[in-house]
């Protein structure tokens, strides 16, 4: 699976022109992180003919900054607003990348966002899948980006 330029590319325009946020790439993480702490993960799966997920995982710190960027209001706490603007740029992202992921020509649906939010928790989403996952930093500090997709 070779979507990190994807994943870089998308994730750019969208936070560079939707909310007025630069983001500087990292290197692409060689383990997979499953488990977060004081943090905030918002997640669009995709169903069909390819079946995974893109997920945005911030700390709340990030998170709240990247909302407050977002829509222009100080934020000092993870509430609706947050989860709903993190939904919101997960959704633009799965669907930049839902092309490239629908490159053979298959059918490929997006779920409504779901947001996980809390002090401790573990997110196990595809059992056997392909991942990537691309750091990123911004003025707030630092997020993540990753795609599973189910091995066909």
């Amino acid at each position: 699976m070779d979507f990190k330029e994807k994943i870089i590319d998308a994730t750019r325009e969208i936070f560079e022109t939707m909310i007025m946020v630069d983001v500087t790439p990292g290197e692409a993480l060689t383990e997979h992180v499953s488990k977060f702490k004081c943090s905030l993960s918002a997640m669009v799966g995709f169903a069909g003919f390819k079946q995974g997920n893109l997920a945005i995982h911030a700390p709340d710190k990030v998170a709240m900054g990247l909302t407050g960027d977002f829509l222009g209001v100080e934020v000092d706490e993870i509430n609706e607003d947050v989860q709903d603007a993190m939904g919101e740029l997960a959704n633009m992202l799965a669907g930049s990348l839902k092309p490239f992921i629908a490159n053979d020509g298959g059918k490929v649906e997006l779920s409504l966002p779901s947001v996980v939010h809390g002090e401790e928790y573990t997110l196990t989403v595809i059992n056997k899948a392909d991942w990537i996952i691309v750091p990123f930093s911004v003025s707030h500090g630092d997020f993540m980006v990753g795609l599973e997709l189910k091995k066909q």
